[in-house]
C-alpha cells in the first residue's frame, strides 16, 4: 500500500471518535501520535511553533491540513455526509476541548485551522512520518 497522507493526532486521547470513524474508511491514510518524535520533527519544520492540533499531512498534494481543516478533510475523504463534515469542522474546537476535559489531557488545542503548502523541509521528513505511522492505531479503534 502506498501512503500519501498521515494523520497526526493526540495519541493520549481515548475519545478521538471523529478521527477514528473517518480513518477506518480510508486505506491510504495512516496515523501517528502527536507525541511521537517523528511527528514532533515534522511539525517543527512545517510550523514556526509546534501546534497542538490534529494535522493531516498529504505528500501527494503537498498540503498540510490543521485543526478544523484536517477534521473536515478526513470526513470528506471518508465520504461522510456533507452535514457531518460541516458539523465536525464547525465544532472542532468545542469537541477537542470536551475531549480534553473528559480524557484529563489538561490542554486545549491550538488555534490552527487552515490548509498550508507543505514546507520543503517537512516534505523531506514525510517518509519518516510514514515509517512511524500505523494504518489503524489501537487508540483510534
Amino acid at each position: 500500500m502506498n501512503t500519501d497522507a498521515v494523520l497526526i493526532y493526540d495519541g493520549e486521547c481515548p475519545y478521538c471518535s471523529v478521527a477514528a470513524t473517518a480513518l477506518k474508511r480510508l486505506d491510504d491514510v495512516e496515523a501517528i501520535s502527536w507525541y511521537d518524535d517523528a511527528a514532533q520533527a515534522f511539525l517543527a519544520v512545517q510550523f514556526e511553533e509546534i501546534p497542538f492540533a490534529m494535522v493531516l499531512a498529504d505528500d501527494a498534494e503537498g498540503r498540510v491540513y490543521a485543526g478544523r481543516a484536517a477534521a473536515k478533510e478526513l470526513t470528506d475523504r471518508a465520504g461522510m455526509p456533507g452535514l457531518l463534515g460541516s458539523l465536525v469542522r464547525d465544532n472542532y474546537t468545542t469537541i477537542a476541548k470536551v475531549v480534553g476535559v473528559a480524557s484529563g489531557r489538561g490542554r486545549d488545542p491550538d488555534d490552527v485551522h487552515s490548509t498550508y503548502p507543505m514546507a520543503p523541509a517537512a516534505a523531506d521528513l514525510f517518509d519518516r512520518l510514514v515509517e512511524h505511522a500505523e494504518p489503524r492505531p489501537a487508540e483510534l479503534s
